[in-house]
């Protein structure tokens, strides 16, 4: 694929979670935003030819986007079914068979290292922890089990919380390389919403392990 206007265009097929859950924060990536941070992935050496891992991957917009730059093999992990099937859904309608999608909490991050074998890459949009249904640690969560599986790890996090962020994974053992700043915007999607968009910032953080 020579064209990121083409990767995101594919990407604005993937639908948002059938049954959205407040308190797992689930926001489908916007698709530009999704194609932005791939393509520098792409560009960094780690999607084309690499095993990648989606963690928390919803409808899979970041798996699926990797499989579509050429990942060897892409594992997408999800603790909701629902979701993972429309994911599939998906998957098989674009014709991608480097996919392999697993009902899984990323809690159990040791089943998942043995199951995968680990990865080259691990691209993850975890819980901002921004909403007082969601779970306030479960970025935390999600850097650990980044950390567990990945040599390199690509990780959302809200902009104001980039301090905490590289201080975490630092003391996991990784070094944070690289850093984009993005907007993203958030639909409308529960009935708490108030705006129809609201566009948080949002910074992404290559982090490099070993």
């Amino acid at each position: 694929m020579r064209r990121k206007r083409h990767l995101e265009m594919l990407l604005e097929r993937i639908p948002p979670h059938p049954h959205p859950d407040p308190g797992l924060e689930q926001y489908l990536t916007p698709a530009h935003v999704a194609a932005e941070v791939l393509w520098a992935a792409r560009a960094m050496g780690d999607i084309e030819g690499r095993t990648v891992a989606d963690l928390g991957c919803g409808t899979g917009i970041l798996g699926i986007g990797a499989a579509l730059l050429g990942a060897e093999r892409v594992y997408c992990v999800d603790v909701d079914g629902g979701a993972l099937e429309v994911a599939e859904g998906v998957a098989e309608d674009l014709g991608l068979g480097n996919i392999q999608f697993i009902k899984a909490d990323i809690r159990d991050h040791g089943d998942l290292v043995r199951v995968t074998g680990g990865v080259d890459t691990v691209i993850q949009n975890p819980p901002f922890g921004s909403q007082e249904r969601a779970d306030r640690g479960a970025d935390r969560v999600f850097m650990e089990a980044a950390s567990a599986m990945g040599r390199v790890v690509y990780s959302f996090h809200m902009a104001g919380s980039e301090d905490f962020v590289r201080r975490y994974y630092e003391g996991l053992g990784g070094k944070v390389t690289h850093r984009l700043p993005v907007e993203f915007p958030i639909r409308r999607t529960y009935s708490f919403h108030r705006m129809e968009v609201s566009n948080v910032g949002v910074v992404v953080v290559r982090v490099v392990f070993g």
